[in-house]
């Protein structure tokens, strides 16, 4: 009987035990770390400057992460794909130039008023269509086709503005920036809102599973069943769409649009991603990650500037950072070739 009892009491040890060494192997699973790394960065700094967590800085950071958050989504089917996309700022440039022409402004006397924000989501995603069709068709890699449309962007931006800035004279768009919901900026709830399409795309849809599976192995998805080619297309053309709520963000928030709209939107979306814990090599990640990807971002810029450093050290962190996202969630035992 007592042996029964010790043989119990033993087996009991040993399910703690290995409850215990299960719990850690989760919480030292490089997919968990971005949100430890999250936990972490708000802990130290609230020790470093408690203002950091007053109401007026938090909502701030919300409306400093929208615009990232929406490109980021965009972005994020493209690099899951295994492919990328250089084309952020022209398309965002782009919809900003769409929605301020066509909207109450200084240069004409159009007044299409929510047509135009209509109009500009439509031109990005356009633009995205038409970069998938360009990469599949004439099978140009990602990298150079998307460099394309990003220039041919920032071109036609620049000419239709004439090289100044046009200011957004419509209220109900620039409420987006300056009405606010139970206590957070319009534009904060829009990029929420894309968050959750977002979602609803990769885990509830055929084309998120297809994205997936040709970012796992596109060989492997091909002899699936899976039209890679008409899911490129379609995956440039809902990052597109993305790019062109930004673009209309950007454009109420800034009320105006200009040739340097977009600057380092480009760098900032890529950073959000990766940090976040998508894998450069495509099938690995999801839009979770980017939005913790691009609340780590935000709050260490906001942070640092709450802390007094330097622009150019926190550009120098930034750098570091994608060093070490990308070092960590790439696995180096599978890739036998670096290019």
């Amino acid at each position: 009987m007592t042996a029964n009892i010790d043989n119990l009491k033993a087996g009991g040890a040993s399910e703690r035990r290995s409850a215990l060494l299960g719990l850690a192997r989760r919480l030292t699973n490089k997919r968990a770390a971005p949100l430890f790394v999250l936990i972490a960065l708000c802990v130290l700094i609230t020790i470093a400057n408690p203002s950091f967590i007053e109401p007026r800085n938090l909502v701030r950071i919300a409306n400093s992460a929208a615009v990232p958050l929406t490109l980021a989504m965009g972005l994020t089917f493209i690099i899951l794909l295994g492919s990328i996309d250089l084309s952020v700022e022209g398309s965002l440039s782009v919809a900003a130039m769409v929605v301020v022409l066509l909207a109450a402004n200084d240069a004409n006397t159009n007044q299409f008023g929510w047509l135009a924000v209509f109009a500009a989501i439509a031109a990005s995603t356009v633009m995205g269509l038409a970069t998938g069709l360009i990469q599949t068709m004439l099978r140009i890699p990602s990298f150079m086709a998307t460099l394309g449309v990003w220039f041919i962007g920032l071109g036609i931006s620049v000419y239709m503005l004439g090289g100044s800035a046009v200011r957004l004279m419509d209220p109900s768009i620039r409420n987006l920036a300056l009405a606010r919901f139970a206590g957070l900026p319009l534009g904060v709830w829009v990029a929420l809102g894309a968050f959750a399409f977002a979602c609803t795309i990769q885990y509830h849809t055929r084309l998120g599973r297809y994205i997936m599976a040709i970012g796992g192995g596109e060989d492997l998805a091909e002899l699936s069943g899976v039209n890679v080619r008409r899911v490129r297309i379609l995956a440039f053309g809902l990052a597109g769409f993305f790019f062109g709520m930004a673009g209309v963000l950007s454009a109420a928030q800034l009320g105006r649009s200009d040739a340097v709209i977009a600057d380092g939107r480009l760098f900032a979306a890529v950073t959000a991603v990766v940090v976040g814990g998508t894998a450069l090599t495509g099938g690995e990640g999801g839009v979770v990650n980017t939005l913790i990807g691009v609340l780590i971002v935000t709050i260490l810029g906001n942070g640092m500037i709450l802390l007094g450093v330097s622009p150019y050290v926190q550009q120098t962190a930034q750098g570091l950072m994608i060093i070490a996202a990308v070092a960590l969630s790439l696995d180096r035992i599978r890739l036998q070739i670096v290019k």
